[in-house]
């Protein structure tokens, strides 16, 4: 499925709540990892601001594309934030939605 850049040149980045590994099956505990690089993924809450309106995004980042000690309040800047729409059937039920996914965060001094 294509996926969509997202520009965050003019918006205002805060750390929501801390990067978390991302699990490919939580049953097992296994982790998610990057098909590309097998980096290991983990999830992050973003609140992005921007023209006077704010959002909560949950990120896929590679671990190794974030500085460690990252904490809620933290302003940051995003690097390669894309959006990806699914659409899943289980047990029945379709779902769908949109998948965040960024290169890197870096902190802002």
């Amino acid at each position: 499925m294509p996926s969509f850049k997202i520009d965050t040149s003019t918006a205002v980045v805060f750390v929501a709540t801390a990067p978390e590994p991302k699990m490919a099956n939580k049953k097992t505990g296994e982790r998610a990892m990057d098909r590309e690089t097998g980096a290991a993924l983990s999830t992050v809450g973003l609140l992005v601001s921007d023209e006077g309106e704010g959002n909560l995004y949950q990120v896929t980042i590679p671990e190794t594309g974030y500085p460690e000690g990252l904490a809620p309040g933290m302003p940051v800047r995003v690097v390669g934030l894309r959006a990806r729409d699914w659409e899943n059937e289980f047990n029945g039920q379709k779902r769908h939605g949109i998948s965040f996914r960024a290169v890197a965060i870096t902190q802002v001094a």
